[in-house]
């Protein structure tokens, strides 16, 4: 029986609230409306979702700095783990992740600083979220570097890490970086992160990569996105999502035909990254729980 996460938080804000988009993406949704935040981690748990993530993946001093908004850094991670924490309250049940994002930019590792200094700045993240959150999550790592300069900082924290990479859209037996998918295995063996995820990739590289990584000797995990793939547009500095386009052919029941292969994979963790929803989520807590 599979754990079911919850689905993607940035697309779903933008949908809600409408407007320009932003390099800041959800963040930015999350200072001018936090109260939209709050629905969507409550929506996901109506939805059958176990876990809630916290709304922290862009919340990095490189990512603020740009915007004069780092002197809000810890004011913000402290806002998103609050509706995380509040929203599982007032459900009853399930737990809450910390979310730690590539720092640089997603998708471009070659952005990314060396694994000791990532380490620093994720064990100060990590070091603020603890209080609130159960386990973290190192998500949308690229290289293996970047997943060990993530996993090594979240550690420090004393919670369970999870791991989460993205792999090429074309060719999911490779990292975004080139890399073949199960070197990261590597890092696992050595840092023992509690769980092995595939991640902001399309579905059908998710289950290319899986299929590599069925040896894994931690639980594994998948979360797709629903955009047709990453653009090189998007690999531009400081992006907004406009220069991503969302597949027509990602409905829930096609979501679940994915979820369905990859728990026949191994993967015992299943949610949805980007573009995908609350009715997603339920489809697939009706049928995998």
């Amino acid at each position: 029986m599979a754990t079911i996460l919850d689905g993607g938080m940035g697309q779903e804000l933008i949908a809600r609230a409408g407007g320009v988009a932003s390099p800041l993406w959800a963040t930015d949704v999350m200072m001018n409306r936090p109260e939209l935040v709050r629905a969507v981690h409550d929506d996901y748990f109506r939805a059958g979702a176990e876990v809630a993530t916290v709304n922290s993946y862009a919340i990095l001093r490189d990512r603020l700095a740009p915007s004069g908004l780092e002197y809000r850094f810890e004011a913000l991670h402290l806002a998103a783990c609050r509706m995380a924490v509040e929203a599982r309250d007032a459900h009853g049940a399930g737990l809450v992740a910390g979310s730690l994002g590539p720092i640089g930019a997603s998708y471009r590792p070659e952005l990314a600083p060396l694994a000791e200094e990532a380490a620093r700045v994720y064990a100060e993240i990590a070091a603020i979220q603890a209080p609130y959150v159960d386990f973290f999550i190192c998500e949308t790592m690229a290289s293996v570097e970047q997943a060990r300069g993530a996993v090594l900082g979240a550690s420090e924290a004393g919670k369970p890490v999870w791991l989460a990479v993205t792999v090429d859209d074309d060719n999911g037996a490779r990292l975004r970086s080139g890399e073949p998918v199960e070197e990261v295995l590597a890092v696992v063996e050595a840092l023992a992160p509690a769980a092995l995820l595939v991640n902001c990739s399309t579905p059908e590289a998710v289950s290319a990569a899986l299929r590599r990584l069925s040896g894994a000797p931690v639980p594994l995990g998948a979360y797709a996105n629903g955009f047709t793939r990453i653009t090189e547009a998007f690999k531009a500095d400081r992006p907004t999502v406009d220069a991503l386009k969302a597949r027509t052919d990602l409905g829930p029941e096609a979501y679940l035909g994915f979820a369905r292969e990859w728990v026949a994979l191994g993967a015992t963790l299943i949610g949805g990254c980007c573009e995908v929803g609350p009715a997603h989520i339920r489809l697939l807590a009706e049928t995998l729980k």
